[in-house]
């Protein structure tokens, strides 16, 4: 079984990470596909976003949480459960920074430490607001720090005009970085956000209509087909080898609470031995 697989990343949080990935996921499921959204950590607000994307449940994938061994079993069980059908596409959005991790562990639990356990292409999120070339140096420098990672192409966001996308094509053209979208500012998407992050999904009665404009903002400004290639580099076993370890779906609730300031979490077990 192959399962095709990206994780959407940046250099730092605020560059668009949630609106590309949730975007994206909403794109393809309108398109047909069985999309799987997924979250590096623990956050539970960007799994609801990415539940009304899918029509499946937002799952995290967590090594602090866990361990190493357990991420490739609860991906493989995300891919494979929560809907009758299994998913042939994931998508999973990254936490912070690529690099960022456990503090004085050299990344741990980093969205680039997820990537390398689901042998993931990363699909870079490039804030182009206030810059042009330098967009490009940065996205080379994320790409060059490690490379075990396969940074395998940049979807530049917060784009001010043709004349600046223009510019910015040509520049990651010239530092052969793939460009698989330019995806203009728009003031049709608004995902307003609070202290701990984002408004939860729950908590937003237009957030399915935010979802339905996010898909078609996606649509027009990303070459989907690539995004499609690029998740199907992905599918070589690497470390999903270990995903063979027993994992059972709980069939509780760890918590069940509905209305203002309250989301649901799904317990996934997996047996660590």
């Amino acid at each position: 079984m192959t399962l095709p697989r990206l994780v959407v990343a940046a250099a730092a949080s605020s560059a668009g990470k949630t609106t590309i990935a949730t975007g994206l996921m909403a794109a393809f499921t309108a398109r047909g596909y069985q999309v799987a959204g997924f979250k590096v950590g623990p956050d539970f607000i960007d799994p609801g976003y990415h539940a009304l994307a899918t029509g499946r449940p937002g799952r995290n994938l967590d090594p602090v949480l866990t361990s190493e061994r357990l991420v490739p079993a609860l991906f493989r069980h995300g891919m494979q459960t929560g809907s009758p059908t299994p998913a042939r596409l994931a998508i999973i959005e990254g936490v912070m920074g690529l690099f960022d991790g456990r503090l004085g562990s050299d990344g741990f639990g980093s969205t680039a430490h997820v990537a390398r356990l689901l042998s993931a292409p990363v699909l870079l999120v490039v804030d182009a607001a206030g810059s042009s070339r330098t967009a490009a140096a940065a996205a080379l420098g994320v790409r060059d720090f490690d490379r075990r990672l396969n940074v395998a192409g940049v979807i530049v966001n917060r784009v001010a005009s043709a004349r600046h996308g223009a510019e910015l094509a040509r520049v990651f053209e010239a530092a052969t970085l793939p460009v698989l979208g330019i995806v203009p500012r728009t003031g049709r998407v608004v995902a307003p956000s609070r202290h701990l992050g984002l408004v939860p999904a729950a908590e937003r009665h237009e957030s399915s209509a935010t979802i339905d404009a996010l898909a078609e903002h996606l649509a027009t400004h990303v070459d989907l087909a690539a995004v499609a290639d690029l998740a199907a580099a992905g599918t070589r076993p690497g470390r999903l080898a270990l995903a063979a370890r027993r994992c059972r779906h709980a069939g509780r609730r760890v918590a069940d609470g509905r209305g203002a300031g309250r989301t649901s979490l799904h317990l996934s077990l997996c047996r660590d031995h």
